[in-house]
């Protein structure tokens, strides 16, 4: 299962003058002059596949805003405090009975920004501030139910940490508040063994929380200078934090110690960092920004991320990014999403899938199967739309 790796939005305002208020430009910046390009322009190595959107899935009354895989399920997260649950065995036309169970969330305000499933348990970031944590009733099955087990931070930890001066943060000039998230929380992870959640606020601040108690073990207060969008766990522990402040930071826990510590910065973007995805060795990081580039970052011998490539043919901000097998898709405020290859340091450009009628907000991707007789490999990519559809699409892969 690929694990989405989901940004807040478009262009950001500093969350020290707007906490709660969505960011309000969709402006590109100008691209990036420093690293070497690929534009649109196909490699005759790699020809452009051919595609299709075999469902629009429609039932949401407002903007898709997260999105995530688990088995035979999709699930997705919408602007109006609603998670839907739809079977993948059945998104084959645009019928809104495709989905079999609709929950909706009024405990919370704003968007559902991130959703995260594992065992039985589905985990939803919302723009009022709050983790929350469901249990999924026989999560094989097609009746499913949900109880909520928990709120983040739980009343207990709260009280345990609400006193102590230590647990109080400066989150802007004369103002502190308690250790919890106090802005829109933008995006979660879960750690390869699912012991640990990490979430990252506009509130400039990285979380880590244990999942089999729901405690936050260790909160990294201003991690970044302005609003954080995008989290990304390497197979090795890394972590890796975008933020509309322009850069990409790298945080380690290194043997023998207790706390996450800044490793590097990563700067070559022109503006906010929208989203992060990472190939599923670590060893390549992809992120994209509001300056319309997709940047390809290497790690070196030395364990250092290099970057070595900027993906451009988006007209505008980069907003979402998910990595399965070889292919990088990205979503854009253009409304396109676009599908890109990279075989032994080489990046082309498959595929432009056009159809959403808003921005693509969210993406996920899965290998669907492989067929000998074309030497092809099928993927299924499943996009939502600040039009509220969602729409997946099958993308058939030449194999070298």
């Amino acid at each position: 299962m690929l694990h989405p790796q989901t940004s807040s939005n478009k262009g950001y305002q500093s969350p020290s003058n707007q906490l709660h208020q969505e960011p309000t430009t969709l402006n590109s910046q100008p691209s990036l002059p420093s690293v070497p390009s690929l534009t649109t322009q196909p490699d005759h190595h790699h020809p452009t596949t051919h595609h299709h959107c075999i469902a629009t899935l429609k039932g949401h009354a407002s903007c898709i805003s997260s999105i995530a895989l688990a088995g035979k399920f999709l699930y997705t997260g919408s602007s109006d405090k609603e998670i839907r649950l739809w079977s993948r065995s059945t998104l084959t036309s645009e019928s809104d009975d495709e989905y079999l169970t609709a929950y909706r969330e009024f405990a919370g305000n704003g968007a559902v920004k991130s959703l995260v499933v594992f065992r039985d348990k589905l985990i939803s970031a919302h723009q009022d501030h709050k983790i929350r944590v469901w249990k999924i009733e026989s999560p094989e099955s097609d009746h499913h139910k949900f109880t909520r087990l928990a709120t983040l931070p739980t009343l207990s930890d709260r009280a345990l940490k609400l006193l102590a001066p230590k647990n109080h943060i400066k989150i802007r000039q004369n103002k502190k508040c308690t250790w919890v998230h106090v802005d829109t929380i933008s995006a979660l992870a879960l750690s390869r063994d699912e012991s640990l959640l990490y979430s990252v606020s506009w509130d400039r601040t990285l979380k880590i929380w244990r999942t089999t108690n729901f405690k936050c073990v260790e909160s990294v207060s201003n991690a970044h200078d302005d609003a954080i969008n995008a989290v990304a766990l390497s197979m090795d522990g890394d972590v890796y934090t975008g933020s509309a402040d322009k850069t990409i930071k790298l945080w380690r826990k290194n043997s023998g110690e207790t706390k996450h510590s800044l490793v590097a910065t990563l700067d070559k973007h022109n503006s906010g960092v929208n989203a992060l995805a990472l190939r599923e060795d670590g060893m390549v990081l992809y992120s994209g920004a509001c300056d319309r580039s997709i940047l390809v970052w290497e790690k070196d011998h030395g364990g250092n991320m290099v970057a070595m490539e900027a993906l451009r043919g988006h007209t505008k901000s980069i907003l979402c990014l998910a990595v399965v097998k070889d292919l990088v898709c990205s979503g854009s405020t253009d409304r396109s999403v676009r599908i890109w290859r990279g075989v032994d340091r080489t990046y082309s450009c498959l595929a432009v899938l056009e159809g959403h009628k808003g921005p693509v907000k969210c993406l996920t991707a899965v290998t669907e199967q492989y067929n000998p007789a074309d030497a092809t490999s099928s993927y299924l990519l499943y996009s939502g739309g600040l039009d509220s559809d969602i729409k997946v699409w099958k993308i058939p892969v030449p194999l070298l």
